[in-house]
């Protein structure tokens, strides 16, 4: 009789990494942001600290698709020098080969072999000092009100493959302010060290990132809440306005009485974005 079949090594993802590549989709996803949300800001308190040379494991929360293009346009605008890795379901990944470019690379879900797989993954990533991996630490989508925040069991078991990297919690949420067009929000926490979450047993592991992703959550959430720009650094702004035809109207409107042509439903809500400054400005 024959045992089960050994883990299949996942396909190298540093190898497969490509800098010219994520350069060029970085560029897509930000047009691509542009047309379809209204803002990307972090918390001027969740602004992540330099780390020094240490690996990172950012894990986040779940709340919905855009997950993975606030993971790519955070990396690039607040990470430059480090590349980012992320775990993404083997099946899904088949169906967008190009990310595998990107750093992306592919997890057998539910089963103990895509476990070890994973985890064989995250340790090679991890030894070097200028990588990052990026998780959505639930390992499903749940609401940014969970309580308490879910934590998939290979994030629990991190820890025991990469105790010099620090585990930096970061929330995610996309709320509706005045506009037609979602905010995207961000705040990283503080740090946990490695080697402190490897010491725990698993349950005390899990507890401990579940607490620390809350905490962030939670006082993200407040700043969602009083729908005060100010509170942010503000890394990318989309298009205003409702376009099309009726804001070409609203245009013209503006011209004959002589006036600037703001396209933003509550104008008085944040100063309009500089017209020259692509940093702050997408699509």
């Amino acid at each position: 009789m024959t045992g089960p079949a050994p883990a299949k090594p996942a396909a190298d993802p540093v190898a497969a990494y490509s800098p010219r590549h994520m350069a060029f989709f970085h560029f897509m996803f930000g047009r691509f942001f542009g047309r379809h949300m209204r803002a990307l800001r972090v918390a001027r308190w969740g602004l992540p600290a330099d780390h020094g040379a240490r690996p990172l494991v950012v894990f986040a929360n779940h709340p919905g698709w855009w997950d993975g293009v606030a993971f790519m346009l955070l990396s690039r605008a607040l990470f430059p020098s480090r590349a980012m890795f992320i775990p993404m379901d083997a099946a899904a990944l088949s169906r967008y080969r190009f990310m595998t470019r990107l750093g992306v690379f592919g997890v057998e879900t539910g089963t103990p072999r895509g476990a070890v797989a994973f985890l064989r993954t995250a340790r090679q990533v991890l030894a070097a000092p200028d990588r990052m991996l990026w998780m959505n630490a639930p390992g499903r989508f749940s609401d940014a009100r969970e309580r308490p925040v879910p934590i998939a069991p290979g994030m629990t078991r991190l820890a025991e493959m990469a105790p010099d990297a620090l585990f930096v919690p970061l929330a995610l949420d996309y709320p509706f302010w005045t506009e037609r067009k979602a905010e995207m929000l961000a705040a990283f926490g503080d740090p946990i060290e490695g080697a402190a979450l490897a010491a725990m047993d698993r349950d005390a592991r899990g507890e401990a990132l579940s607490r620390a992703l809350a905490a962030t959550m939670d006082r993200l959430a407040e700043d969602a809440i009083a729908r005060d720009p100010a509170r942010f650094e503000t890394l990318l702004r989309g298009r205003e306005g409702m376009g099309g035809i009726f804001d070409l109207w609203r245009t013209l409107r503006a011209a004959m009485r002589g006036e600037r042509f703001d396209p933003r439903h509550d104008p008085r809500a944040e100063a309009p974005a500089p017209r020259r400054d692509t940093r702050q400005e997408a699509g």
